[in-house]
C-alpha cells in the first residue's frame, strides 16, 4: 500500500515516462511513499484498474497525453465504478490529473469531472505540496493549478534518472532531456504555449555526468525529449561528442534538430558515428511556402529537402523526416509535390529506401497551439471548426477547417482538402508505414517506384489497390502482402 501512486496508460510497454519519474524523484521526504505504475495501451483495462485498487493509494496522479486520453477517461470512471461499490468510500483516491493533454483543455472537459484536482504546466514543483496538503487533511483552494515552469538548474532539482530500473534500461526506450522548451512559433505545436519561446538548459557538466552513469547501467537506446537540440549548435556538439566517445556501449540515439541549423562543426560530428548509431528526426511539415507563412514556421521551404541530402551524403544516420497532411492553405497536389520532393532528397536518384523514413501524418487540432486558440469552437455534430486563423501577415482569414472533437484532434477536412482526399491520405499514411518505412520487401521497392512516374501518385494508387484487396489497412499477414504487391507490379498500370 503507497500513500501515492503516479501512472500512465503509456503508447507501448518499451516506452517509460520520464514524466512519472521527474514528479516521484522530486517530491522530497514523500518519495518513499510513492509509488510509479505503468501501463500499456493494449493492456487489457482490467489489469490496469486491479494494479491501481491493490496499491489503495490516497492519492492518484495521472499523467495525460491525447494519445491516452480516452483510455485514461475510461480508467477513471472503472475507478470511481469499482470504488464506489465498495462499503469503505474511503477506497477512491483523491485524483491529481497532469501533463500536455489536461494544460490545455476547457474547463468542462468530461475527465475534469473525475478529478479532485488539476496541474496545468509543469508539476514538479507544485505537485509536492499538493501531496503534503492533501494527506494532511487539507484540500486545494482551487481546482485548476497554474504552475511555472520550474528552474532546471537548480541544485535541489533532480533529473530522475536514478528512477530508471536496471530492466527499463536494457529492454525499453531510455528519454533523457538536455533541455526544456522551443525559441519557435509554430501553429499546429504546443511549445510556444508550454515554453513562451524560451528554451531552458539543463548544466551541461552535470548532465554528461548523468548520461555516463545511465551507460555504466547498461543503456541501450537514448531518446532525447528536446524539441529542438541542434538549436544551440555548439552545446549540441559537446553532447554528441560525449556520446562519440561511447559508441559501443549503447545500439542508438535519437535526437530531434532543426533543419534550418547544421553549421559545419555538427555536421562533421555527426558523420564521425558508426552507420545506424544515430538516428535524427527531422520535421520538415510542409514545403508550401505560403502554408510554412500561415503557420509562422521558421525558416524557409527549400532549406528542409537541401537539409536532408547534405545529412544523407555526409553521415550514417537514419534520418526520419515528418510531412504533415491538412495544414491550412494546402492541397491535395501541394501535398503530393512535396512528398515527392522529400523522396528524391532522401534518395538522391537511388531507388533505395534504406536509411530514412517520411512520416506522413495528419494535422491535429491541439488544445492550446495557436490554431485550436485562433477562435476554435465546438459544433454541434461533433466535428471542431476553427473559423478564424490569424496568420501574422495576413490579418484573419478563414481555412475552413474541421477537426474531430475528441483525442487525438485529427483533421477531418480543410478548404483546400476534402474528408475524400484526406482520407486516401490517411491509407496511403498506413501502407508505407507497413511497406516503405518498415521495409520488409526491400527487393520489390524498384518494382514500385517505376522511373519516371511520381511516387507520391503511384503509392497512392497502389494504397488504394491494397485497401480494396483487403478491405483494410492493419492486420495483414506479411505473406499476404507481398503477393499483393507483386501482383500490383505485374498490372499494365503499375508499370
Amino acid at each position: 500500500m503507497s500513500a501515492i501512486v503516479l501512472a500512465s496508460i503509456n503508447a507501448k510497454w518499451i516506452h517509460p515516462s520520464l514524466a512519472l519519474r521527474l514528479l516521484k524523484a522530486n517530491l522530497g521526504e514523500l518519495e518513499e511513499h510513492c509509488e510509479i505504475l505503468e501501463f500499456a495501451l493494449r493492456q487489457p483495462p482490467e489489469e490496469q484498474l486491479e494494479a491501481i485498487l491493490a496499491a489503495r493509494p490516497r492519492i492518484l496522479g495521472l499523467s495525460v497525453s491525447i494519445w491516452n486520453h480516452r483510455a485514461t477517461l475510461e480508467l477513471l470512471k472503472a475507478l470511481k465504478a469499482a470504488s464506489g461499490a465498495r462499503p469503505d468510500s474511503s477506497a477512491l483516491p483523491f485524483v491529481v490529473l497532469g501533463g500536455p493533454e489536461v494544460s490545455f483543455l476547457p474547463e468542462n472537459a468530461e475527465i475534469f469531472r473525475h478529478a479532485g484536482c488539476v496541474i496545468r504546466g509543469e508539476g514538479e514543483q507544485v505537485f509536492p505540496v499538493l501531496c503534503g496538503d492533501i494527506l494532511a487533511g487539507r484540500k486545494p483552494a482551487d481546482k485548476f493549478i497554474h504552475a511555472e515552469p520550474v528552474d532546471v538548474t537548480s541544485p535541489l532539482f533532480d533529473p530522475a534518472y536514478r528512477l530508471y530500473t536496471d530492466e527499463d534500461l536494457k529492454h525499453k526506450l531510455c528519454y533523457v532531456e538536455s533541455s526544456r522548451g522551443c525559441p519557435f512559433g509554430c501553429g499546429f505545436c504546443l511549445s510556444p504555449a508550454e515554453s513562451r519561446g524560451k528554451v531552458r538548459e539543463f548544466p551541461l557538466e552535470p548532465f554528461l555526468a548523468h548520461m555516463e552513469s545511465l551507460l555504466r547501467r547498461g543503456v541501450k537506446t537514448f531518446k532525447f525529449l528536446d524539441r529542438s537540440f541542434n538549436v544551440n549548435s555548439a552545446r549540441a556538439v559537446s553532447i554528441i561528442e560525449f556520446f562519440l566517445k561511447h559508441t559501443d556501449e549503447f545500439s542508438e540515439i535519437h535526437f530531434e534538430m532543426v533543419p534550418s541549423l547544421f553549421p559545419r562543426e555538427l555536421v562533421e560530428a555527426m558523420s564521425r558515428f558508426p552507420p545506424g548509431k544515430l538516428r535524427l528526426e527531422i520535421g520538415i511539415q510542409t514545403l508550401n511556402s505560403n502554408t510554412a507563412a500561415i503557420i509562422n514556421r521558421a525558416g524557409n521551404t527549400e532549406e528542409g529537402p537541401a537539409c536532408l541530402r547534405m545529412l544523407r551524403e555526409k553521415t550514417g544516420a537514419l534520418i526520419h523526416a515528418d510531412l504533415i497532411a491538412a495544414l491550412p492553405g494546402e492541397d491535395f497536389s501541394s501535398f503530393a509535390t512535396g512528398f515527392d520532393r522529400l523522396w528524391l532528397a532522401l534518395t538522391a536518384g537511388s531507388l533505395s529506401a534504406a536509411g530514412f523514413e517520411i512520416q506522413p501524418g495528419i494535422l491535429k487540432l491541439l488544445p492550446g497551439s495557436s490554431l485550436a486558440r485562433g477562435n476554435a469552437q465546438a459544433a454541434e455534430s461533433g466535428v471542431v471548426q476553427p473559423t478564424s486563423l490569424r496568420p501574422q501577415s495576413e490579418g484573419t482569414h478563414s481555412y475552413g477547417m474541421h477537426f474531430r472533437a475528441e483525442a487525438p484532434y485529427e483533421a477531418v477536412s480543410t478548404a483546400a482538402l476534402s474528408e475524400t482526399e484526406l482520407d486516401a491520405i490517411k491509407n496511403f499514411a498506413r501502407f508505407w508505414e507497413l511497406i516503405v518505412n518498415r521495409g520488409p520487401f526491400p527487393d520489390l521497392v524498384p518494382l514500385l517506384f517505376p522511373p519516371g512516374k511520381p511516387v507520391f501518385y503511384h503509392f497512392m494508387e497502389l494504397s488504394r489497390f491494397l485497401l480494396v484487396r483487403f478491405g483494410r489497412n492493419w492486420g495483414i499477414d506479411r505473406k499476404d502482402l507481398r503477393n499483393a504487391l507483386e501482383d500490383f507490379c505485374s498490372l499494365p498500370s503499375s508499370k
